[in-house]
């Protein structure tokens, strides 16, 4: 009787501190086996989509490889930065990517500035109102680029365009027949301008429209009982709510601005001067054919100023994630 008793207390007591963390390291380990291979297959994708080329871009802007080597399968030279500082002493790049950063920023107060605009006239609308210019905004930002251009280009069209057409009707005069839009780099970037804010709005609006339902009705109402004007409760009470959604849209606009290429190549074809309207886009594809290691230095430094403008919002986001 005694040795029973005995033995159902030593299976009752609970196990002894290590065997318990080594059950808690075997289980961990075995978590972890088991992400790890659910997430190797995307970790193939990525290296063999993002990280092998960009290895790859890296390594050959220290090169002076070209096509000659590619079609004579011969190794190119190594250069160092030879091709970093041709880029900034003996080429057009300098000019290219103060264009690019001057029309990034103006693109983004822009957007963001008229997309926050409409989101906040959108809630105030009746529903009607709401839904037609809803659709509106649709057709906008669903039209492609590159239709997009185009329309807009016959509209400033030098022969045929609204714009010129217009402004004769409005002086009396026929000062701006014939005129050309697209000549001049100064409006050839005002027109560039409001081809990709008539696009780039829409995106902001609606994603801004989709925050401010979250901001509550009642913290609204006292703050407009408490004699708060629309402007301070914008600036209290609804910006906090957003700050987040607007963080994100804005590194998104940041980068998306930096990238243009379709609107800015296609004005260009239509009578622009290339030599003084390249951006960062459009620079580098008319760079010499086959020029890979000059290219490759390109590219790295565009994406060296992207991970830059970027970093902010990558090291809030990771804070956030810490808390």
């Amino acid at each position: 009787m005694t040795t029973t008793l005995a033995a159902s207390t030593a299976s009752d007591s609970p196990p002894p501190p290590a065997l318990i963390a080594d059950r808690v390291k075997r289980r961990n380990r075995r978590e972890a086996r088991n992400a790890w291979g659910l997430l190797t297959p995307a970790l193939i994708v990525i290296g063999v989509m993002t990280v092998y080329p960009a290895v790859l871009m890296v390594v050959q802007s220290f090169t002076d490889y070209t096509v000659k080597n590619k079609v004579q399968g011969t190794w190119p030279t190594f250069v160092g930065f030879e091709n970093y500082v041709d880029l900034f002493t003996k080429s057009d790049f300098p000019a290219a990517l103060m264009r690019s950063l001057g029309i990034m920023i103006v693109l983004t107060v822009l957007n963001l500035s008229l997309g926050i605009l409409v989101a906040v006239l959108m809630v105030r609308l009746s529903r009607a109102w709401r839904i037609v210019v809803s659709i509106g905004l649709l057709v906008a930002w669903a039209m492609p680029p590159l239709t997009a251009t185009v329309v807009w280009g016959w509209i400033f069209d030098t022969e045929y365009g609204l714009v010129n057409s217009m402004l004769n009707t409005l002086t009396g005069t026929e000062n701006w027949t014939n005129h050309s839009w697209l000549l001049n780099p100064w409006s050839f970037f005002m027109v560039l301008t409001i081809i990709i804010v008539w696009q780039s709005v829409p995106f902001v609006a609606f994603t801004t429209y989709a925050a401010l339902g979250q901001v509550p009705d009642e913290v609204l109402e006292a703050a407009s009982l408490d004699g708060a004007t629309g402007w301070s409760r914008f600036r209290l009470i609804v910006f906090p709510y957003l700050r987040s959604v607007l963080t994100v849209v804005l590194v998104l606009q940041i980068i998306w601005n930096l990238r243009i290429f379709t609107q800015v190549y296609a004005l260009q074809s239509r009578g622009g001067l290339a030599s003084e309207t390249n951006v960062l886009g459009t620079y580098l594809f008319r760079q010499g054919v086959g020029e890979f290691g000059a290219t490759a230095a390109i590219g790295v430094v565009m994406v060296i100023l992207l991970l830059v403008l970027s970093w902010g919002y990558v090291r809030t986001t990771l804070k956030e994630e810490e808390l």
